[in-house]
């Protein structure tokens, strides 16, 4: 575990959407989904909006633009549709919205799943970034990858990011 450069003094519940891009998942089976919501509750953050859209890039537009003009959030986490495959079009979606992109996010991912699984992370399209004054995720639906993003680099970072974003960078 590294240390954070600056540590928030202040704690921050941070309110989240979660985002499921899938053509076949449900709110049953969607796992990543699931672990998302887990992970940022038990890190003492809220819930603002769930669901589960198809892997349709208007439809992935659609709905980033309208979390964007929801007041109530701070930050958007999707999960799923972001390797290579024909169907798998959240990356193009999300980053032709992005106003800034926060390049080390995709880098870092890529570079932690490297030591998870190998050469396989090179397919990876996780990308962040900030859109509509709200922070942005997107992660690949494998439940590993989520608790990997999760875990090492959004929740540690995410009040930061936040803070940030709002302009409020004090501690």
């Amino acid at each position: 575990m590294h240390p954070q450069p600056h540590p928030d003094s202040l704690k921050m519940a941070v309110t989240c959407a979660v985002v499921t891009v899938s053509d076949t998942r449900t709110p049953e089976t969607d796992k990543s989904g699931q672990l998302i919501q887990q992970l940022l509750l038990t890190a003492h953050h809220s819930i603002g909006v769930y669901t589960i859209i198809k892997d349709e890039p208007a439809q992935i537009q659609q709905q980033i633009e309208l979390l964007g003009k929801n007041a109530n959030l701070d930050a958007v986490i999707f999960n799923g549709g972001t390797g290579i495959a024909p169907r798998d079009t959240t990356y193009d979606a999300i980053e032709k919205l992005l106003e800034k992109t926060l390049p080390g996010f995709g880098e870092l991912f890529r570079f932690l799943s490297y030591q998870e699984i190998g050469s396989r992370a090179i397919a990876s399209r996780a990308i962040a970034g900030v859109y509509q004054n709200k922070i942005i995720f997107s992660l690949p639906g494998s439940s590993n990858a989520v608790r990997l993003g999760m875990e090492k680099l959004i929740l540690p970072e995410l009040v930061h990011l936040v803070k940030q974003v709002k302009g409020n960078i004090q501690n």
